[in-house]
């Protein structure tokens, strides 16, 4: 097997490193199909009802083809010439075509005997275009979508390429976009750029799109700057973050705080003290009552059930993605050692997130934001309205929901309050196009929406009252003014009698 035998162990990426390394997230393509996985060795991974192992496609480029072969190996796929003497014969016309079911000599017999002898899918389309009695009669056109589709079904060819923000889009929205809150990929760009993410902001997210705004941020901030997540709940969501396979150094700039502590932070009242949800010695009085092991247990089928659950509504989703674990520190206490290792391990994460906790409570404290993105599926007029006291005047901020009517709500909200300016509320129509010789046109089915963006910009609050009060002394003077031509008005009509 290439590339399975002397490829090093997990290095850090350098910039302009292309090769594909083990324990790097990858995204396997195959036609309009995507799913994000994990390289690992010996590790077996179903896609599209294939199944194959990894080890091969270490060492390689990202953007290259494999052929699955026997025993789930991936081998790299050679370019061939696909035009041969026989596919160059075409008729005019397809009206005579008559589809009987009888025009393929090859039975679902012959065709599984084929694949038991260990032919290869292109050879297989090759017999399935020789003995069908009516492929030379179809015009050009139809023979490039019969051999299309049967390539689509007998080979198992795969491309890996590397995240990215617009092909986990692409792939959640494909497959899952109750995840994302049904956002489009169109839809997210505009986020990112009316939010003017770039790198050294300031930034403040609130979302509940598994993690894939976050990581379309993370990506386009480049690891420079900071970004204060706010989540519902006991942490946040990041399984689409994961899947971009950001570095350790992405990972400083980000900070999270729970969202049940804004209003104290906002009133001054919040404190250190709030944060120790549970005390520091229910690790050694879940050691004492022996019940360690069996919480462990619990809390990793309820994050494993939480994780399925949507796949088991969907059947045919199964294979979209598979669950990554965010922190590689997640281990039983037989892995780690013994219990009291354990128990110190847990208290001291518990310990570093508290510290993370006040840093980003510090940071929201400053009130400077560069800009703030919610797109989540709790009501956005509420959280809006408080998170805008933690932005910078002159600073934008968009909002992100799947429907209309609570976004127009939003809208007037602001408008009462005041303190924001040029208020936007947009939803974008998008269209596929196929492109290709001759066959160029819009696609028959296209998408019904991808929801709708709230932004505008924020502008100081107190400028804005010393504002208002000009503006009702000039229109008390306006309205004087106003008086006088109309009394004016009057004796005109007396002068001219």
């Amino acid at each position: 097997m290439e590339g399975s035998g002397e490829q090093p162990g997990p290095q850090p990426q350098h910039p302009g490193d292309h090769r594909i390394r083990d324990g790097d997230f990858v995204v396997l393509k195959r036609e309009d199909v995507f799913k994000a996985v994990q390289v690992q060795r010996r590790k077996k991974v179903t896609f599209e009802k294939q199944w194959f192992y990894l080890d091969n496609v270490i060492g390689h480029s990202y953007g290259t083809t494999f052929e699955v072969t026997s025993g789930g190996s991936l081998q790299p796929k050679k370019k061939r010439e696909e035009p041969t003497a026989e596919t160059k014969e075409a008729g005019t016309d397809n009206r005579n075509i008559v589809d009987d079911g009888k025009s393929q000599k090859l039975t679902q017999d012959d065709i599984k005997a084929l694949k038991d002898k260990g032919i290869k899918g292109e050879e297989i389309v090759q017999q399935l275009i020789e003995n069908s009695t009516t492929f030379r009669d179809k015009t050009e056109f139809a023979q490039d979508k019969y051999i299309k589709k049967k390539k689509k079904k007998y080979e198992a060819i795969i491309t890996v390429v590397k995240p990215s923000t617009r092909i986990l889009s692409i792939m959640y929205y494909a497959r899952e976009p109750g995840k994302i809150n049904h956002m489009r990929y169109d839809t997210l760009a505009q986020m990112l750029t009316l939010g003017n993410i770039r790198a050294g902001n300031k930034m403040i997210v609130m979302e509940t799109c598994a993690g894939l705004v976050l990581g379309a941020m993370m990506e386009r901030m480049g690891g420079f700057g900071s970004i204060i997540q706010l989540y519902p709940g006991g942490g946040p969501v990041r399984a689409a973050t994961a899947c971009f396979g950001f570095p350790k150094s992405f990972l400083n700039g980000l900070y999270e705080f729970p969202l049940n502590k804004v209003d104290s932070l906002l009133h001054g009242t919040f404190s250190a003290k709030m944060l120790s949800s549970e005390p520091k010695d229910s690790a050694l009085v879940e050691e004492s009552n022996g019940t360690l092991e069996e919480k462990q247990a619990s809390e990793q089928e309820n994050e494993d059930s939480m994780a399925e659950a949507p796949e088991s509504n969907h059947p045919e989703d199964q294979e979209t993605m598979e669950t990554i674990s965010q922190d590689p520190e997640h281990k039983g206490p037989k892995e780690r050692g013994s219990k009291k290792d354990y128990i110190q391990e847990k208290q001291r994460r518990q310990e570093e997130q508290r510290k993370r906790h006040l840093e980003a409570a510090a940071l929201l404290s400053e009130r400077n934001a560069d800009g703030l993105i919610v797109a989540s599926r709790f009501h956005p007029t509420p959280l809006l309205l408080s998170l805008l006291d933690f932005v910078a005047p002159s600073r934008p901020f968009v909002v992100y929901c799947q429907y209309k009517e609570p976004l127009l709500e939003c809208y007037t909200k602001l408008r009462e309050r005041g303190g924001v300016i040029n208020l936007r509320l947009s939803e974008t129509w998008l269209r596929n196009y196929q492109v290709l010789p001759d066959r160029s046109h819009p696609k028959l089915l296209m998408s019904g929406g991808g929801g709708y963006l709230l932004s505008g910009f924020t502008v100081a609050m107190d400028n804005l009252k010393a504002d208002t009060r000009l503006k009702s002394n000039a229109s008390t003077l306006e309205s004087q003014e106003t008086e006088e031509p109309a009394a004016k008005k009057r004796k005109c009509p007396e002068s001219d009698s």
